[in-house]
């Protein structure tokens, strides 16, 4: 698992091995943020091609990937530096997954398939303008992801979305809004995965704006109706 030391990741971790997974790696920029009793850290940046490679090579007996690590500058559209900051967001949300599953899909293979896990956001679906080029690395995520579920469907791995709005973590610190609680996330992350889902639509914001994608935009984006 990418981003495993903390929040979200954390708290997937901690499920899996209740759940009763043998051995559950947790991939880190620094291994020492690593303490969960039963995780094996592994040194990970998933903008570093040599980190995947190692990671890859040490971990042959996966069979579930996920694709958590994660960052956001809280760039909007028009801002100074937006293309230098897209290019950091999308560095870690979107190349970084593309080079994890790469990596990893052959052993996925070699062990019968398994499963990835993206874990995406309701803003793959939903402009926000101060969040717009995360927003945009987290739209190409979902995209990827149904592209690479077309494509490992002939080798039997299972390839699921998870979209969320905010979760309580570190992240999310400095937002008020509602949260939702990341190790229920987790629950219903693992609840899907093992119902053989394509994706899990997690809180009710999400699930609002999924079902409001076939609509007019005014329903989704009041303000252009004024």
């Amino acid at each position: 698992m990418t981003g495993g030391n903390r929040g979200f990741g954390a708290e997937l971790c901690r499920l899996l091995l209740e759940r009763g997974a043998a051995k559950v790696y947790a991939g880190a920029r620094d291994v020492r943020s690593i303490s969960q009793e039963g995780v094996v850290g592994v040194q990970l940046d998933v903008t570093s091609a040599s980190d995947i490679a190692s990671a890859a090579e040490h971990c042959r007996d996966v069979t579930l990937l996920v694709n958590n690590a994660g960052i956001s500058t809280d760039t909007s559209i028009l801002a100074d530096g937006v293309v230098d900051a897209a290019r950091r967001d999308f560095e870690t949300n979107v190349f970084g997954p593309m080079a994890m599953n790469q990596a990893f899909a052959p052993t996925l293979a070699t062990n019968g398939g398994g499963a990835i896990i993206n874990v995406l956001s309701v803003l793959s679906w939903f402009g926000q303008p101060d969040l717009a080029v995360y927003g945009a690395s987290k739209a190409a995520g979902w995209s990827l992801t149904n592209s690479l579920r077309q494509v490992l469907l002939a080798q039997h791995t299972q390839v699921l979305g998870l979209y969320v709005a905010y979760m309580d973590t570190d992240m999310t610190a400095g937002i008020d809004s509602p949260k939702s609680d990341p190790g229920e996330i987790a629950a219903l992350t693992l609840d899907g995965l093992e119902a053989g889902a394509h994706e899990v639509v997690a809180d009710d914001i999400s699930r609002h704006v999924r079902s409001a994608l076939s609509g007019d935009l005014d329903a989704l984006y009041p303000v252009l109706g004024q």
